[in-house]
């Protein structure tokens, strides 16, 4: 799962795209605080460690798929971006539409044009028209795992989730999944 390779990748990207960029200005100056920050519409940006745990439990590798999904401020979609390299691709979704407009933007500063973010269609959970995917990141809590979204990985895809306040690495086998916990967590509902 988290090779020496996945750690320094995670490093890099924290570098190339750091925090400050994707929060509100009345805030930037926390950038550094090692908890979530508000991003206003109740959501927030997440910590920043637990950001990094989330993508090396995920393992993501250049040229790969991925759906970002409570894409906020554009922050993980920029890492995720960072990681699949410009090979690969990355979509992110967001149910607030001002936030996807503004994590849009950017996200779009970052010149990496592999990677998108729009508002979430209402009802409908990540992006079922656009998958499977290699990867799937949640950054968002819902009470049980929402199937929809485990149906949009590829055989053999993973998806990291917190899921009632516990971390979970999931990995679809066929009709199967494999699920590992990584400890407990607390998030924004997922909607």
């Amino acid at each position: 799962m988290t090779t020496p390779d996945t750690l320094d990748a995670v490093a890099a990207a924290f570098a190339a795209h750091p925090r400050t960029c994707f929060l509100p200005p009345e805030v930037r100056d926390q950038a550094g605080y090692d908890g979530p920050l508000p991003i206003g519409h109740g959501q927030t940006n997440s910590q920043p460690r637990t950001v990094a745990n989330m993508l090396r439990l995920l393992d993501v590798a250049p040229g790969m798929r991925v759906l970002d999904v409570g894409s906020g401020s554009g922050w993980s979609t920029a890492l995720l971006a960072h990681l699949v390299g410009a090979t690969g691709e990355v979509r992110g979704v967001e149910l607030v539409p001002e936030l996807a407009r503004w994590g849009a933007a950017n996200l779009a500063a970052t010149q990496q044009p592999w990677a998108s973010i729009v508002a979430a269609t209402p009802g409908v959970l990540g992006l079922p028209a656009h998958g499977p995917f290699d990867r799937i990141l949640v950054s968002a809590e819902p009470d049980t795992l929402p199937q929809t979204l485990v149906d949009q990985l590829k055989d053999g895809g993973a998806m990291v989730i917190p899921v009632a306040g516990e971390m979970l690495r999931v990995v679809r086998r066929g009709d199967k999944t494999e699920i590992t916990r990584h400890g407990g967590y607390r998030f924004v509902p997922l909607k």
